[in-house]
């Protein structure tokens, strides 16, 4: 209800007004059953404008972090991601990896929509980085489409680091649904989900435009905040 609500009547109206948010091929989004939308991730605003623009809900699996904050401020991310039909998972690997996996195989279960960025983690630079092979992981257990989403421009909306929002245009550019049907029972196997995961980066390079850099955006942070100091 309140995401609905939230949608409909209050941030649904005024970000339409003063972001003027285009979307081209929302076609391809099924009107029901369960998919998987694969986005790249430029920026905090893409879990908000994506599900602004489709009219069924999307379910994000959120890091953890927004929702243990402390104070006003992290009561606040805690209701507003809370309210928006996001979950919280630990990205710290392991066992919080297949904790992660199977939340997300139970929010495909009861045929929703589910958002992931196979990146992991947002863009420090605006390059498209690898993919993690948890969504491949996903896709084959799942049996589901994916459907990958170009996010345009959202990083110059609020660039990392950045507070307050500029005021600019952003867009959505959704692609045709990816099936890997052929690749049934084999999601223990390594190559074939390297190869899954890899399809999926390759169609968002194209739909997106951006420069692909074969490494993983979480190594480049780190080279970046080493660099930094």
């Amino acid at each position: 209800m309140t995401y609905f609500f939230l949608k409909t009547f209050v941030l649904g109206p005024l970000l339409r007004v003063l972001f003027r948010p285009w979307v081209r091929g929302v076609e391809n989004v099924p009107t029901s059953g369960a998919a998987i939308l694969a986005s790249n991730h430029l920026s905090f605003s893409d879990s908000i404008f994506l599900p602004l623009m489709l009219r069924r809900p999307v379910t994000f699996l959120a890091k953890s972090e927004y929702f243990t904050g402390k104070g006003l401020k992290g009561a606040f991310s805690r209701w507003f991601f809370t309210a928006t039909g996001q979950l919280p998972i630990d990205r710290a690997g392991g066992k919080a990896s297949e904790a992660s996996l199977n939340t997300g195989l139970e929010v495909l279960a009861g045929g929703n929509l589910l958002g992931i960025y196979p990146e992991g983690t947002r863009s420090p630079d605006g390059k498209l980085y690898r993919g993690r092979t948890g969504i491949a992981r996903m896709v084959l257990e799942a049996k589901v489409p994916v459907i990958p989403v170009a996010m345009i421009d959202t990083e110059k909306v609020q660039p990392i680091g950045q507070k307050l929002p500029k005021i600019r245009r952003v867009g959505i550019a959704i692609g045709t649904p990816l099936d890997f049907s052929r690749f049934e029972g084999m999601e223990g196997d390594r190559i074939v989900l390297r190869a899954v995961t890899d399809e999926i980066m390759y169609e968002l390079q194209k739909l997106s435009g951006q420069v692909y850099d074969d490494v993983y955006a979480t190594s480049v942070k780190s080279r970046m905040a080493r660099a930094a100091r």
